[in-house]
């Protein structure tokens, strides 16, 4: 990703436990969509939010990279109740699930959750600021996605963004190396 000033508060929940930025989850922690809380009050600003693999198939090899999972677009920015508001720390979040996605924003790229073969992948969680609502795309393919190609062509700027580690159920992390 470019540089970038992030202007939106963003919270991610898997199972009801929030992400920190750079944790590491196995897959079994992250089957299913995580819970994403936008904060900010105005209805006019528009978001995207895509989940990327930029390791994909592998580390030493990302011939897929960035592999997007997830791609949910025109998340309004809003205070509305009938959007689901929650109060966390005085700031109100918007939240994305099943429910808000048929009642905000829209699921373009369905969630497909991380299941690496090998190494630690980075798994990328990146915010875009919209344009203006309908005004943002779902890509051909999942892989060789591009995040800055992607918000070139739609004119997006990044709001935010996050990130966690994920590797295979049985992996345990780090480097081996083959004794001589």
């Amino acid at each position: 990703l470019d540089t970038f000033t992030s202007t939106v508060p963003l919270r991610i929940t898997y199972n009801n436990r929030l992400l920190l930025a750079g944790a590491e989850l196995k897959p079994s922690a992250v089957v299913s969509k995580p819970r994403v809380d936008i904060g900010g009050n105005d209805m006019r600003a528009f978001y995207t939010l895509v989940l990327i693999d930029p390791d994909a198939p592998s580390p030493s090899h990302p011939s897929l990279k960035e592999y997007l999972h997830w791609m949910v677009t025109d998340i309004p920015e809003t205070t509305s109740v009938s959007f689901g508001m929650n109060v966390y720390s005085d700031l109100l979040f918007h939240f994305i699930s099943s429910e808000f996605c048929s009642c905000g924003g829209h699921e373009l790229v369905f969630y497909e959750r991380p299941e690496p073969r090998s190494g630690i992948h980075r798994m990328i969680f990146v915010l875009f600021r919209q344009l203006g609502r309908g005004t943002v795309f779902a890509p051909e393919m999942r892989h060789n996605f591009n995040c800055r190609s992607f918000a070139q062509q739609y004119h997006l700027n990044i709001a935010t963004a996050t990130y966690f580690n994920c590797q295979r159920e049985a992996g345990s992390g780090g480097r081996r190396f083959r004794d001589e």
